[in-house]
């Protein structure tokens, strides 16, 4: 995809050669739109409490391996406007 400054708010990092469908480790963020807050604001204990939004955010990133046989999953967390983790593509 061409770098366009009026819709794209920075450069892609991704290696140009790269074929990001072989086999590797790969570390993922995805942010939610105009990242707005949805997975939660409220902490307490020094924790993020969870809300609705981002129960169904891990469930869906637990339930990959389910859909994709060749993915594993590593560790992965939920901020409250985006979501990082690592992802093993086995094939």
């Amino acid at each position: 995809m061409t770098f366009n400054p009026a819709i794209h708010r920075r450069r892609t990092i991704r290696l140009q050669s790269y074929d990001y469908s072989q086999a590797g480790a790969y570390f993922v963020t995805t942010c939610t739109q105009n990242r707005e807050c949805l997975f939660g604001e409220e902490v307490a204990d020094g924790k993020m409490q969870l809300n609705n939004a981002e129960r169904m955010v891990e469930a869906a990133w637990r339930d990959l391996p389910h859909h994709y046989a060749y993915v594993r999953l590593d560790s992965f967390v939920i901020m409250p406007n985006h979501v990082h983790g690592v992802i093993f593509i086995t094939r």
